[in-house]
């Protein structure tokens, strides 16, 4: 009599093959897919959809949409090129490790992904996902992350246009993040230990705290709600916290600081401190240390 158990738990292994055929894996299980390429004439999409507790390891890929509602699966050393559209959407409990993937659109509405060491080149990476962590890798893409929640990022360098927008609950740790118009929209964010470069840092934020972070970059800041920060840097940063509710303790010099809203911002120095032309009422002060002269 078989064991229906070992049945369920036999692994399938797929080795040293070339696919190029609609759904040519489609809803495989149990399996390890090693050394294996997606491309060819037939230019079939969703080659592994629907995949389940699936290991694909030193694989390429030329082919759109292969890894659509996987759940439980592995991508290890492998590569998807400019041609694998929307590569990983709608899928859940996965690991991306040391790939390298250029495919446009990767991870939408995902649950549960860990990313690391990989090298990404994707215009709108990791929108509308939940539970992503990003650990040592390197990311170019133009509205990363948008409206993702409950994200755990370290050591990540990313560049890109509009990233972080409308999120939530996302915590950042010594990273290098250069990117303009960040955090717009998001409420709930910590960054620690990083570099935030670009214009018109976290505008529209709620709950956004940068500790011990250096930040670049012209009109920072401004319209956030329970904006915080603690010992950092702010370089060439002028017009910074225009209408926020702030509490800001500041190392070294500000450029310029305009109509804070509320609360306090302290620095050793400040370049010009400006109060006009508010359309609300700002009662915020910016304290010198050692001094203090208001807003």
């Amino acid at each position: 009599m078989v064991n229906n158990e070992y049945i369920m738990r036999k692994k399938t292994y797929i080795l040293n093959q070339s696919f190029d055929a609609e759904r040519a894996l489609y809803n495989i299980k149990n399996s390890d897919v090693v050394n294996c390429t997606f491309k060819g004439e037939a230019d079939g999409e969703s080659v592994l959809k629907e995949c389940r507790n699936v290991r694909v390891e030193n694989c390429s890929f030329s082919l759109r949409y292969p890894l659509w509602h996987a759940k439980k699966f592995e991508l290890v050393n492998s590569t998807m090129d400019d041609l694998t559209r929307a590569p990983i959407w709608y899928s859940s409990e996965g690991v991306i490790k040391d790939c390298k993937i250029e495919g446009v659109k990767t991870l939408r509405e995902c649950k549960n992904i860990t990313v690391e060491s990989c090298n990404i080149n994707s215009i709108e990476f990791g929108w509308r996902c939940q539970g992503v962590n990003i650990k040592a890798s390197t990311i170019n893409s133009v509205y990363f992350l948008f409206e993702s929640k409950n994200v755990e990022i370290e050591n990540l360098e990313m560049i890109g246009k509009y990233s972080f927008q409308y999120m939530k609950n996302v915590h950042i740790k010594n990273s290098k993040l250069d990117t303009k118009d960040a955090f717009w929209h998001s409420k709930n964010i910590v960054v620690e230990n990083s570099v935030v470069k670009g214009e018109y840092l976290g505008w529209f934020s709620e709950n956004l705290t940068l500790v011990n972070c250096k930040i670049i970059g012209t009109q920072p800041l401004c319209y956030c709600k329970n904006l915080k920060l603690i010992d950092c840097e702010m370089i060439d940063t002028d017009l910074a916290f225009e209408y926020s509710d702030v509490e800001a303790s500041v190392k070294g010099h500000i450029v310029s600081v305009k109509n804070p809203k509320s609360g306090v911002v302290e620095a050793d120095s400040v370049g010009e401190i400006i109060a006009e032309d508010a359309i609300m009422k700002c009662s915020g002060e910016v304290r010198l240390r050692e001094n203090r002269l208001s807003a």
